[in-house]
């Protein structure tokens, strides 16, 4: 994350492969280089991938949703340094929006597709959260705000 620092996570596979298969194509393929973080909530969380920077896009896949409600067991606890999927109302339409938890918030768990957790970098984490001067009560970050990825460097292990 530019001026901030790096970020490592591992991701879980097995939990939920078409979430991690898709979040991988999308980084292999640079579609996150250069896009940014546009909703973030200190205590809360820290939301990005999104290519029109405010909530509304993604990529031109959208994915099923692995997580409980919709069917799909999903053991990941949506607690500090978890990364999950953001979606719509409609249960299968993450597509490239992701967020990593800044504070637990179990109210989450069942509903969104978390998919892995920070390994080193929540002091990054911890730096952007605090930093944010959110506009609204919804944690929307003016563009010219709005921390950049730099890139996402997929390691295989």
């Amino acid at each position: 994350i530019a001026e901030y620092g790096t970020v490592t996570v591992q991701l879980d596979l097995e939990t939920a492969p078409a979430t991690v298969t898709n979040f991988v194509s999308l980084a292999k393929s640079g579609f996150y280089d250069g896009l940014t973080f546009h909703r973030i909530i200190s205590g809360f969380m820290m939301q990005g991938g999104d290519p029109n920077g405010n909530g509304t896009g993604g990529s031109d896949a959208k994915i099923v949703g692995e997580f409980s409600a919709n069917g799909h067991d999903n053991p990941i606890s949506h607690e500090r340094g978890v990364i999950s999927m953001a979606r719509s109302r409609d249960y299968n339409s993450a597509s490239s929006q992701f967020f990593i938890m800044h504070a637990d918030a179990d109210y989450l768990d069942g509903q969104y597709a978390a998919f892995g957790h920070v390994t080193e970098g929540m002091d990054v984490v911890d730096a952007v959260c605090e930093a944010a001067e959110p506009t609204d009560s919804n944690g929307s970050i003016a563009k010219d705000a709005q921390p950049v990825i730099t890139s996402i460097t997929i390691r295989e292990e």
